[in-house]
C-alpha cells in the first residue's frame, strides 16, 4: 500500500514540476496581426 502512495505522489511532483517548466520555458506569445475593418456611421440621419 505505501509503495502505491509513493508512486502516486512521485508521479505529482513530476507532473507539477514538468507542467511549471511548461508555462515557464514554453512559446506561449500571442501571435499579432493587424486588423482593419472600415466603419460606416450613420450620423445625422
Amino acid at each position: 500500500m505505501f509503495r502505491i502512495l509513493k508512486v502516486i505522489l512521485i508521479l505529482a511532483v513530476l507532473g507539477f514540476v514538468g507542467l511549471s517548466g511548461y508555462a515557464y520555458l514554453g512559446d506561449m506569445t500571442p501571435q499579432r496581426s493587424d486588423v482593419s475593418e472600415p466603419v460606416e456611421l450613420n450620423v445625422g440621419q
